[in-house]
């Protein structure tokens, strides 16, 4: 085998768009040759993979799965919302769901390293971004267990914008704990209840509030009374189980469960591509661009 050196695993990257890692195992295959090299890499659709590697990937799906107590939702994204439409990605968003169900890996990283089909989840992606012709990233995840005496509530929003896993207990019944998931789609509160709000948190509120309150020329002495009710309003906003309830606004959402003799226990909310910096493009400009040159 011939001695693979760092700068010729420098040149191949250079040419590819290839991992450094990826480079050096196509010259090891291909005994240095740094033309069948490429061809290696383009053969197994790394090196179209890397050149879509700068894109950004803010459409995508999410999806929720459940088998027996555990319960999984997770984010893959794509460049466009017509791949999201695609059936191949669509497949995959749902192999790689069950896949993590069964193996339960801790975070992506291990989620990536992991065989599915005789293939890491990583060179799965690879080669699904060569299939589709766009950058496809696997986000995030998130794994819950549920009690035998619970329920998972599974909710996907506009064909999978937005989806919501909720977990109850003190009920089997899936339709109380999807209406839960339901409620958290329309509304996105970020706690359970206001006990989960974190104090630095509330107390940058109540600042906030107290400081809006002296703007707005109240008396000192009556703008903690005015700051601590417009604080319970503040948690109900985004306290899940302290709102009125979607489906039935004259009971709040834990109403809705003790009806049912429910409790929730936790609910996890991804919407597609948020927190993710989209890129803006203007054709017009980029045309005038090249007319210029």
């Amino acid at each position: 085998m011939a001695t693979i050196s760092a700068k010729l695993v420098k040149e191949l990257r250079e040419k590819t768009g290839a991992g450094m890692m990826d480079c050096k195992k196509a010259l090891q295959e291909t005994d240095g040759d740094i033309d069948a090299a490429a061809d290696y890499l383009r053969e197994k659709g790394i090196a179209k993979a890397a050149k879509k590697a700068d894109r950004i990937a803010a459409e995508g799906l999410v999806h929720v799965a459940s088998k027996g107590n555990d319960g999984v939702i997770v984010e893959i994204n794509s460049e466009t919302d017509f791949v999201a439409r695609n059936e191949d990605f669509q497949q995959l968003v749902k192999d790689i769901a069950d896949h993590i169900l069964e193996t339960k890996p801790e975070n992506v990283e291990a989620l990536n390293k992991s065989e599915l089909d005789g293939q890491t989840v990583e060179e799965k992606m690879t080669e699904a971004v060569s299939k589709i012709g766009e950058k496809l990233t696997l986000r995030r995840f998130v794994l819950a267990e549920k009690t035998d005496n619970g329920a998972f509530g599974e909710y996907l929003h506009m064909g999978g914008r937005i989806g919501v896993l909720s977990v109850v207990d003190g009920t089997t019944d899936a339709e109380v704990a999807k209406g839960v998931a339901m409620h958290a789609a329309a509304l996105n509160p970020k706690y359970v209840s206001s006990d989960q709000v974190p104090e630095e948190e509330l107390n940058h509120e109540r600042e906030i509030l107290k400081q809006q309150a002296l703007n707005e020329g109240k008396p000192e002495n009556i703008v903690d009374k005015m700051v601590e009710g417009r604080m319970r309003k503040y948690l109900e906003d985004i306290s899940i189980v302290n709102q009125p309830f979607v489906k039935d606004s004259d009971i709040t959402v834990e109403k809705y469960l003790q009806n049912h003799d429910a409790k929730l226990v936790d609910f996890v909310r991804f919407e597609v591509g948020e927190g993710i910096e989209k890129r803006e493009e203007n054709f017009a400009d980029e045309v005038m661009g090249q007319v210029n040159k």
